[in-house]
């Protein structure tokens, strides 16, 4: 099966964008910079964070193909008004700005307003992604419901007759743009099923996540629903060659602070657990927590937890208890394909990847990686490197298309 395939556009960047010494100070031009080469390498899209819906407004612009993938928390903002917002910004870019619903977690919901336990939290976000569909799906051209809306959580007056007005033309897109998000615990599961279009999950080993993909799918079929795809989210460094890879991922643990990995660990640890008093079940994850108590870091492939799968220092975390947000593809381009595809194997279709500095690893994983995979992005995807492409063709690891010709078309329609 074919893989999408999409990358990351935020403003963070750098050689090693987790410590002062590698962040540069970047600025709105080389967003733009960012997100130019994201569209025109042939990424299936970009994961935006940050202020994400005047990031993806002030990029549409630079670009012609790629999708926005913008996370959203509910109560950030007015359902009616980010529908009305995701309307205008759907009819002028072709209808390439999607949600990413991040439910996030107490304190981070409450430092922006929202006030609910964490069950009441994914009650509250059924509530407000419904209000967002109807009112994105409804004709009426302006904010709120022509009946209304009388939840528990959201309520809207009946939107009066304005005479006069009209909705824009009928080029204005009438269908809610996907939902893509994630959710692991109970709660967090029964809202996915339910609301979700698009089901994501970190990353972990490929045959572990495939069956987390499984039961959550198994839900959703209980209901009579069904996801589109399912996707992760991964660090990536790949290289010519495995030696190359791996000499880069030990150039990031050498230039980490062991800071770092302790406030890492503690993050990570079960409640009312400490470093000290916490053991794990994992002989090499206690061996590499012991390393660190005792002041050092552990080499680089101490990390590896499967062939190429890698949990060292990421700007999304070093999770070096388990696989999470800065779980990391560690590879030459033939292994680090081998693993995508073995990915696909076990039920993921969507990898939103990232390298550090941005820009350039996207080119090097567009130029390395693209050649060795099936892509369904909905559109040609130029191939930098024509000679990979065609020994990958020749391997069987791709199908033969256009290519032969510089350009790789999609195996699979688009869905999103």
């Amino acid at each position: 099966m074919a893989v999408k395939i999409l990358w990351y556009l935020t403003e963070p960047d750098g050689t090693i964008p987790w410590t002062e010494e590698g962040r540069w100070d970047t600025d709105f031009k080389h967003l733009q910079q960012l997100a130019g080469t994201i569209d025109k390498l042939g990424y299936y899209g970009a994961l935006l964070a940050g202020p994400t819906l005047h990031v993806a407004a002030a990029t549409f612009s630079v670009t012609e193909r790629m999708k926005f993938i913008v996370a959203q928390h509910p109560g950030e903002v007015q359902p009616a008004i980010l529908a009305n917002y995701a309307k205008a910004l759907n009819r002028f870019s072709n209808n390439r700005f999607l949600f990413n619903a991040v439910n996030g977690n107490d304190a981070g919901m409450a430092s922006v307003g929202v006030n609910f336990e964490h069950d009441e939290r994914y009650e509250y976000s059924r509530e407000y992604w419904d209000v967002f569909r109807r009112v994105y799906a409804d004709q009426g051209g302006f904010a709120g419901l022509t009946e209304g809306y009388d939840g528990k959580y959201i309520k809207l007056a009946p939107r009066p007759a304005l005479p006069g007005r009209r909705a824009p033309s009928s080029q204005q897109p009438l269908t809610p743009p996907p939902l893509w998000g994630a959710g692991t615990s109970p709660a967090g599961v029964a809202h996915s099923v339910e609301v979700l279009d698009v089901y994501l999950s970190f990353a972990n080993t490929p045959q572990l996540l495939g069956e987390k993909f499984k039961r959550v799918e198994a839900e959703a079929a209980k209901i009579g629903r069904a996801f589109q795809f399912n996707g992760t989210r991964l660090q990536v460094i790949v290289r010519e060659t495995e030696e190359e890879a791996w000499e880069y991922a030990q150039y990031l643990v050498d230039n980490t602070p062991l800071e770092y990995a302790i406030q890492n660990i503690k993050r990570q640890l079960p409640p009312g657990e400490t470093i000290d008093s916490y053991r794990s079940p994992d002989p090499q994850i206690q061996k590499n927590i012991e390393a660190i108590k005792a002041g050092h870091l552990p080499p680089a492939k101490d990390f590896e937890i499967y062939p190429n799968i890698w949990t060292g220092p990421a700007l999304h975390g070093f999770n070096i208890l388990g696989p999470g947000a800065g779980t990391t593809l560690v590879g030459s381009a033939e292994n680090v394909a081998a693993r995508i595809r073995e990915f696909n194997e076990h039920g993921t279709h969507a990898f939103i990847l990232s390298g550090w500095p941005l820009i350039e690893e996207a080119h090097r994983f567009a130029n390395l990686v693209f050649p060795l995979l099936d892509l369904d992005h909905g559109f040609e995807v130029p191939i930098l490197n024509k000679s990979r492409r065609k020994k990958a063709i020749e391997a069987g690891l791709v199908k033969a298309d256009a290519a032969n010709e510089g350009t790789a078309t999609t195996a699979v329609a688009e869905r999103a």
